[in-house]
């Protein structure tokens, strides 16, 4: 990601984290335990909500994102190690994780099949799969507007997309999908799901 974007993120997203997401990060990730994985850790938003975990390790790919976030593990409630990889190149052993998190972070990742793909070799079996993504709208005005937008979009925030259909992936990847709740006009996705090995896994 570019510096500019790095330094704005938290400032940016202040705002919308006071009113509604800290309110989500929380539900998401408060009560895991043991071992979490959090994919796209980015500044540390989650960091200060995790209560229970044994430790996180957590993955970052950007830099500047990381540099931000170190201050936050020391404020953190639980261990947090910063891990510099990709999510599509985990650098760990099969079934290390005990649950893994993601928020706000499939929309950027190049391949975001080959990530979850990921996620499911180094989980362990039936781990909680955890996630806060945005979503391409299934309503044809707003859907269309998210399509058109999308190019602009990539380019001023580093690769995100706005209409990646999050779902569909998950499902292709064979994660099953335990609870989704709807946010902000169905825009937002809080889903929870399992990581049930031995799934076939679709390419």
């Amino acid at each position: 990601m570019s510096t500019w974007f790095s330094k704005l993120y938290d400032p940016l997203m202040s705002p919308l984290e006071k009113k509604r997401l800290g309110i989500i990060r929380n539900r998401l990730v408060s009560q895991q335990r043991g071992v979490i994985l959090e994919i796209g850790s980015g500044t540390g938003v989650n960091f200060g909500y995790y209560q229970q975990a044994a430790k996180v390790v957590a993955v970052e790919p950007d830099s500047g994102m990381r540099e931000l976030s170190s201050n936050k593990t020391k404020k953190a409630k639980v261990p947090v190690e910063l891990v510099a990889a990709s999510g599509e190149s985990l650098p760990f052993e099969d079934n290390t994780f005990d649950a893994a998190v993601g928020t706000l972070v499939l929309c950027t990742i190049p391949d975001p099949v080959r990530a979850l793909q990921e996620i499911r070799r180094v989980c362990k079996p039936n781990a909680p799969l955890l996630f806060f993504e945005h979503v391409r709208v299934d309503r044809p005005l707003l859907g269309r507007f998210q399509d058109w937008l999308t190019p602009v979009w990539k380019q001023l925030c580093d690769g995100c997309h706005l209409n990646r259909n999050t779902l569909m992936l998950m499902e292709q990847s064979g994660i099953k999908i335990i609870d989704v709740e709807k946010h902000f006009y169905d825009i937002f996705l809080r889903i929870e799901a399992i990581n049930q090995k031995g799934e076939i896994m679709k390419s």
